[in-house]
């Protein structure tokens, strides 16, 4: 989800609707937000890069939020968005009803579309320097970068670790070597950091690159 979250933010930076040094002013709806977070207070203004790396390094659920707040106006209108870039990527299996991925009816999506995603997501090179960022300090927050496939495959380069007690863990990653770039996405896997290393021998062996 948040993947579909920072590929939004990204092309509101591109279009100049919003710019890297705006100031965000937390809400109360963005405070209340559970699971994941950097407990960002209620009236907190921090300025969209921070906030970029809130989301991506620590998967800061309040950041998702507040950032969706800044960039439509409202979370609701930025759902609506997400949706319509689902429907432009093809994601017909997917439905966002927020924009940080927590548990919520009609919120759902499949393998086969987080990799399309993955694939839009991976064409950002800042984008990919955030998501492959394994730590950072903000405002006194030192945050570390869920991904322990940025530390022990060759070219990882991210992209996304989540959990949810309906989802269970799923893991979207992203590998480059020799000019070529995989995707993997596993949906609910207790042993997804082995499925993925797994996943990128086999494909990097199976697929060589054509000359």
């Amino acid at each position: 989800t948040k993947v579909m979250t920072l590929i939004l933010i990204f092309d509101a930076l591109q279009s100049g609707k919003i710019q890297l040094t705006d100031e965000v002013v937390t809400s109360a709806h963005a405070k209340s937000m559970g699971g994941s977070q950097v407990f960002l207070e209620e009236g907190e203004k921090q300025t969209v890069e921070t906030l970029l790396k809130c989301i991506m390094v620590a998967s800061g659920n309040d950041s998702a939020v507040a950032m969706a707040e800044h960039v439509a106006g409202s979370e609701g209108e930025f759902v609506n968005q997400m949706n319509q870039k689902a429907a432009e990527l093809g994601m017909t299996g997917t439905s966002f009803a927020n924009p940080n991925g927590l548990d919520q009816e009609g919120h759902y999506s499949t393998a086969r579309d987080m990799a399309r995603l993955a694939a839009c997501a991976v064409k950002n090179e800042t984008l990919v320097r955030l998501c492959s960022t394994r730590s950072v300090t903000v405002g006194g927050r030192t945050m570390t970068n869920h991904n322990r496939l940025l530390r022990s495959i060759d070219g990882c380069i991210g992209l996304k670790t989540g959990y949810t007690r309906a989802a269970g863990r799923t893991l979207v990653s992203c590998v480059r070597r020799n000019g070529r770039t995989l995707v993997a996405v596993t949906l609910q896997d207790g042993n997804d950091w082995a499925d993925h290393a797994a996943l990128y021998d086999y494909g990097f062996s199976t697929y060589p690159a054509k000359l």
